[in-house]
């Protein structure tokens, strides 16, 4: 099969962020199909450009990823953002109109955008169309209070449910989103989960290179891998470092980039936050290095109702990486973590109680290693990459029989 991708989100694996779909492109390609990825040239995560000069580009594997025009105006305000998704959204269907001999096209949410693009692509070339939910877009807009216009909510609502009623089959990562798009009009629904590679991260490395590169050596280190925006609640991370400062053994690192970054390394200058530590994102490649230098990695988010649905990417790549998890974020991720016994989670929200559960970890190192290698083997058992992958080819491959 000849696959066509339209992601403006996309990250390669030598890139910061997200790099879900390279590694399932990269494990498509492996098995034999073909793969075209038309992407942004600017990063999702800072906003900037990727400084990629090559417009079309085939991996190691044979992975053809296009770079088409967007905006670099992602961060500068709601307007900008939103021009920076339509320049993609036309951009990415002009160039897909010369993408011969395509077998499916495969679009992806967030950002929407993009959907009517992968959609109107697949109508025109006489192939199914395959949507994917990797967030229940604008209902989380709204919830987090990005999209407040009435007129602008109406239209997005419209344009969900147009895209769910007449894609061929509707794809989400997290059984949280089933409900949701179920009731407004996606017919079949396929499940297939966040995970991770195992081999990509070894939970016996020391990261001690990392360590002392930062001067973390002997500190008990608190990790969190990640965008830095609105929905990830980072202030409350910085209320519970306040609250640890006397404990001088523990380090809490953010590490990663979004809209909210400046502001909040202003905000632990104001409190002289001596125990957070900011570094800049690193590519997937880099991360192997980073995890394994954390006693323990976070994940949190705001304490929307919403968000209980989510199943988030890192959560996954700290249990491959061995780490116990301290998790701020309730509903089924929690579920996950608990029933495996992978971590601490804490009511989202709340800094004493995370600055409570670090102070916990402190003082036992083997209960820790003990959760970390727990998650490790949730991830070996039920949420390995490759298996995922063959649950997708094989969804895939469905689509198509069905289609011809």
């Amino acid at each position: 099969m000849h696959i066509l991708l339209i992601h403006q989100a996309f990250a390669a694996l030598d890139e910061p962020g997200g790099t879900r779909h390279h590694e399932l492109a990269r494990y498509l390609r492996q098995q034999g199909h073909q793969v075209t990825i038309i992407a942004s040239p600017v990063s999702y995560l800072t906003g900037t450009s990727k400084g990629k000069r090559i417009r079309k580009q085939t991996d190691d594997l044979g992975v053809t990823i296009i770079r088409s025009f967007t905006l670099p105006a992602l961060h500068r305000s709601f307007i900008w953002r939103v021009l920076s998704f339509l320049s993609f959204m036309v951009s990415s269907f002009i160039n897909g109109l010369f993408i011969r001999h395509v077998d499916l096209v495969w679009g992806t949410s967030p950002p929407i955008f993009q959907g009517p693009t992968a959609w109107l692509l697949a109508r025109l070339k006489g192939v199914p169309f395959l949507l994917e939910v990797r967030d229940l877009w604008p209902a989380f807009a709204v919830a987090v209070g990005v999209l407040k216009n009435k007129t602008l909510i109406r239209l997005s609502e419209w344009l969900e449910r147009f895209l769910y009623r007449h894609a061929d089959r509707v794809m989400v990562n997290s059984p949280g989103f089933i409900d949701h798009v179920k009731a407004r009009g996606a017919g079949e629904v396929a499940l297939i989960p966040n995970g991770a590679d195992p081999e990509m991260f070894d939970p016996a490395a020391d990261g001690s290179g990392f360590r002392e590169s930062y001067q973390l050596a002997d500190k008990f280190v608190v990790l969190y891998a990640g965008a830095h925006g609105l929905s990830n609640d980072l202030d409350v991370v910085l209320e519970a470092a306040e609250r640890l400062k006397q404990d001088r053994n523990v380090r809490i690192v953010l590490l990663g980039s979004g809209k909210e970054k400046l502001r909040l390394q202003q905000e632990a200058r104001d409190k002289a936050l001596d125990n957070v530590l900011f570094l800049p994102p690193v590519p997937k490649v880099e991360m192997r290095a980073a995890l394994a230098a954390a006693d323990a990695c976070l994940a949190i988010l705001k304490p929307i109702e919403m968000y209980k649905t989510t199943y988030p990417n890192k959560v996954f790549d700290y249990m491959a990486a061995g780490k116990p998890v301290l998790l701020a974020i309730d509903g089924v991720i929690r579920q996950v973590v608990e029933k495996a016994d992978a971590g601490i989670a804490v009511p989202p929200g709340n800094p004493a109680a995370m600055a409570e559960a670090i102070h916990e970890m402190t003082l036992n190192p083997v209960k820790c290693r003990k959760m970390g290698m727990n998650g490790r083997k949730l991830i070996e058992s039920r949420f390995r990459r490759s298996d995922l992958a063959n649950e997708f080819i094989t969804l895939l491959e469905s689509m198509r029989r069905r289609d011809g």
